[in-house]
């Protein structure tokens, strides 16, 4: 997240707004962006319903939800052990998304130049 933050300015000259959907409870989100120091909304996707709606929810394996199991509702403030995939969506004005990148792997997010490219190509 600190590495689209870094890119904030490009964003909002190109009349894009970005904005974080985690499945933690608010206050655990508010946390997140706080240590993070990050200007941009962080919300709560509270029982996953969003990450459902994209495809992106996923139960945990019986051998990750035994590791998991008391850690988790403590965060997102439910029992299930589901979470969303990591994913990163460009939704033009009109709804449309116009690039979707997801992959299991947290680690690899989409580059910001991608983003950016995507954004250039939205007529606005």
């Amino acid at each position: 997240m600190r590495v689209y933050q870094s890119h904030l300015d490009e964003f909002a000259a190109l009349r894009a707004s970005l904005i974080a959907i985690s499945p933690q409870t608010p206050d655990a989100s508010l946390t997140t962006a706080e240590k993070n120091a990050l200007a941009f909304d962080v919300l709560s996707d509270r029982g996953n319903g969003v990450a459902r709606q994209y495809g992106l929810a996923f139960a945990w394996t019986p051998r990750l939800q035994q590791r998991y199991r008391d850690f988790l509702p403590k965060y997102n403030g439910v029992d299930g052990l589901e979470l969303p995939m990591p994913g990163t969506f460009v939704i033009a004005r009109d709804g449309r998304v116009r690039l979707a990148h997801v992959d299991a792997d947290y680690r690899r997010r989409l580059e910001p130049t991608a983003i950016l490219g995507a954004l250039r190509q939205i007529k606005v």
